[in-house]
């Protein structure tokens, strides 16, 4: 089933004295860029969860952050008063540098401080590190599941939108192959009257050179092969809808092929009406393309 770059999930759990909640959520991104926010202390967390992540998706610019706290009203925890004081610093500085610039700042509460990340510490002590990871872990699967649930439902969202696009651009090629053929008779007459003005004006007038330039105009305003590459990409375009595994980068690519064609249409369409089915053929050209950007 084709997936979104753009998902959320999120979950909550306790066990072994403490409590947790995670936030998972990704954008789109060229390859897959992972960033992982965990207490330090749990070993070897990050990178089971990167593990787990890759193997999982392809692309996306994806964030977890795990929120973890002694259970309880009364749980104790630690003040880092390292982490305090380096904060306390950094504001101080923030502070003096504003008010140089004369600009004025919302005062901080405490609340404020406590909840910033590392001035409150799980006392590591009263958990077995090895225990917390493994029961995390396992807590993690069913948000990993949700999240990617969440990416399919956008994705076939997508799909839905990328199709109708699809369905638009195979109409306006096929009202450009109307226009070029109606255009055909017109170009015809107009080189008939041009040719007739050249031999009334010229004595001797060279028939094969004439030949050959009245061919050239012929292939340079002649759009068939532009048209029948725009069907080919569409035909391309719906096929990797239903391919299986990640084709954002197959379509972004063909996106561009779209692209070329239909500028090169407009190019040639010396006529107002081909000219302007070209133009409504860019504009939905360009719409699906930032649509392809979101697809895994």
């Amino acid at each position: 089933m084709r997936q979104s770059m753009t998902g959320f999930a999120s979950g909550q759990g306790e066990a072994l004295g403490l409590g947790w909640s995670w936030d998972l959520r990704s954008v789109n991104a060229r390859g897959l860029d992972i960033r992982v926010r965990v207490p330090d202390w749990i070993d070897g967390l990050e990178q089971a969860l990167r593990t787990r992540i890759t193997k999982t998706l392809a692309r996306g610019s994806v964030t977890v952050s795990l929120r973890l706290a002694s259970n309880g009203a009364d749980a104790a925890q630690d003040l880092n008063e390292a982490q305090l004081d380096r904060v306390l610093r950094a504001m101080l500085r923030i502070e003096s540098e504003a008010m140089m610039r004369g600009l004025s700042l919302t005062a901080s509460s405490a609340a404020d401080l406590i909840a910033l990340r590392g001035v409150m510490d799980v006392p590591q002590q009263q958990s077995d590190p090895a225990a917390v990871r493994a029961t995390l872990l396992t807590d993690f699967e069913p948000v990993l599941a949700s999240f990617v649930a969440s990416r399919r439902s956008e994705g076939a969202a997508l799909v839905d939108v990328l199709t109708s696009q699809l369905d638009q651009i195979t109409d306006l090629v096929t009202q450009s192959a109307k226009v070029a053929e109606t255009r055909k008779d017109e170009q015809a007459e107009r080189m008939r009257a041009a040719l007739a003005r050249v031999m009334e004006t010229q004595d001797s007038v060279d028939e094969q050179r004439v030949a050959q330039e009245l061919a050239l105009i012929a292939v340079k305003a002649d759009v068939t092969e532009e048209i029948d590459r725009l069907r080919a990409h569409v035909e391309a375009a719906r096929a990797l809808l239903q391919t299986e595994g990640a084709v954002g980068r197959k379509l972004d690519f063909l996106m561009q092929e779209f692209n070329r064609e239909a500028n090169t249409l407009c190019s040639k369409a010396q006529s107002a009406p081909l000219t302007a089915v070209g133009l409504e053929l860019k504009s939905v050209i360009e719409q699906m393309r930032e649509q392809v950007q979101n697809v895994e």
